[in-house]
């Protein structure tokens, strides 16, 4: 991606998260409420993340789930223990991603990318594959989009934590590789509709 590109992608990203978080920020107080009193916490989640060029920044969510002793996996499925009931409504209406608009205004993330790993996963990248931390992760993209029902397929398998690491993982990191040598604006604003219309690329 050179200059031209990063620049419309960025004033894009500034603008709309700009303007979304004004039309989107009392959804997020009241997620934000109604999490705090369902989790009995701040309603608010943080979590360390790999950005661009590896570097870590702190991604914000609607807190979804309860801590339960025992269980420690990053990789969660439909039907997990951990998540409420309330946060299994926001995270089926992706209310629990709207606090994002923050990390896209803070040019921390932009609105269609790879999305950001946990520390451990971005460091088994090697080769060309690299080139998918030399962008801002995003908070939608083909490979969001076409496992979007992620959990529902992990449920479906015993060892969630490695066909996520031996199946999902590097499919991902394919799809997010071609996305980033092929990146259009266009192909940025297809990727937005699908998102927001719910269906598959």
């Amino acid at each position: 991606m050179n200059t031209f590109n990063r620049t419309i992608k960025n004033t894009f990203d500034f603008i709309f998260s700009f303007f979304g978080l004004i039309i989107f920020s009392p959804i997020i107080i009241l997620a934000w409420i109604v999490s705090s009193i369902d989790t009995k916490s701040n309603g608010f989640y943080f979590q360390r993340r790999v950005g661009k060029n590896g570097k870590i920044f702190t991604l914000v969510k609607i807190k979804t789930m309860n801590e339960i002793k025992g269980i420690k996996t990053s990789v969660t499925q439909q039907n997990d223990k951990r998540i409420t009931n309330i946060g299994s409504f926001f995270r089926k209406n992706k209310i629990d991603e709207l606090p994002q608009l923050l990390n896209v205004l803070f040019g921390q993330m932009s609105f269609v990318g790879p999305r950001p790993d946990i520390v451990g996963y971005a460091d088994r990248l090697k080769g060309g594959d690299k080139i998918i931390i030399s962008i801002r992760p995003g908070i939608t993209g083909p490979a969001s989009i076409k496992y979007k029902n992620e959990e529902l397929i992990l449920s479906r398998h015993n060892n969630s934590e490695k066909y996520n690491d031996e199946v999902i993982w590097p499919d991902k990191v394919k799809i997010n590789r071609d996305y980033v040598n092929q990146w259009s604006f266009w192909k940025d604003m297809y990727y937005i509709y699908l998102t927001m219309v719910g269906r598959s690329g």
